[in-house]
């Protein structure tokens, strides 16, 4: 097929386009996210300075995503779950990624973004994964099943296929209490929904599979943000993404640490580290 030619005056009318502002409304993508003007940033109709000091981070993160404020029981329960996965030592995949990026002296930005680039299905990336399964098993008692039943169901259909069920099991706890204290919170607020009530289902269906030599599949912190999102309404979509914003701080301090603590270009083997950090210690009375 001969190759068509672009005439001069085809490719001047292409560089007027682009030289001249869109002023059609046809013409415009749209955005609800963020207004732009001078002196002004308005965050899903909110004045940003209004909601500096007067929203939390988790607050403030709800209303990006969802663009309505949270309730106060909400906005508490989104503090945890950003809360909950700030960081897991030197072991996991991306923050081994990013000191092995922060020891070349490669700026901090590009050490976090490695590690970001190594969240995938077993590591970070397993939240909607397990939103889409407890759905699964809502679909089923829909159709006139019990909580136990149909997870029984989706937990012997997912065993089948070689895989445990996502959202559970940990290669190092066997109670992750990251999960527990999410829950108990849920509780607390009244913000427990079907999707929790499923995710312990599923729990107790696991356990009655179980015998002593198996290797525990306890609830993770991924399987109960994952209930949490779905009773709160989130979209799959947006379940993994509690999990990077949550991790980003986390790799910070792991890129900077190791660019201020280690010697450049070293060898990190995560079996050598050893924590010189503080003993446990209790938050105070009025933190807690």
């Amino acid at each position: 097929m001969a190759q068509q030619k672009d005439t001069p005056g085809a490719d001047s009318a292409s560089r007027d386009r682009r030289a001249s502002p869109r002023t059609t409304p046809s013409d415009r993508w749209h955005t609800s996210i963020t207004q732009i003007e001078p002196n002004k940033i308005l965050i899903r109709g909110y004045p940003v300075d209004e909601i500096m000091g007067r929203l939390n981070f988790g607050e403030a993160i709800y209303l990006l995503l969802v663009g309505e404020l949270p309730t106060p029981t909400v906005g508490k329960m989104m503090g945890a779950v950003l809360s909950s996965s700030l960081d897991h030592g030197v072991t996991p995949p991306s923050t081994l990624a990013a000191r092995n990026i922060a020891t070349t002296g490669a700026p901090l930005g590009a050490a976090v973004a490695g590690g970001v680039l190594a969240f995938g299905p077993h590591h970070g990336g397993d939240i909607e994964s397990c939103m889409r399964f407890l759905d699964s098993g809502l679909a089923l008692v829909r159709t006139g099943q019990s909580l136990d039943q149909a997870a029984a169901e989706i937990v012997k259909s997912c065993l089948e296929q070689g895989g445990a069920p996502p959202g559970f099991g940990h290669r190092f706890h066997t109670r992750d209490p990251r999960a527990a204290r999410l829950f108990q919170m849920a509780l607390e607020l009244e913000l427990e929904g079907d999707h929790i009530r499923m995710v312990r289902a599923v729990d107790r269906a696991l356990e009655a599979r179980s015998n002593s030599s198996a290797h525990p599949l306890p609830i993770n912190v991924d399987g109960a943000i994952a209930a949490v999102c779905g009773d709160l309404g989130f979209p799959y979509e947006l379940g993994n993404a509690m999990f990077i914003i949550s991790r980003v701080p986390g790799l910070i301090a792991h890129a900077h640490e190791e660019q201020h603590r280690q010697a450049p270009m070293r060898q990190i083997d995560p079996k050598d580290h050893q924590y010189d950090g503080p003993r446990e210690r209790r938050l105070p009375e009025t933190r807690r």
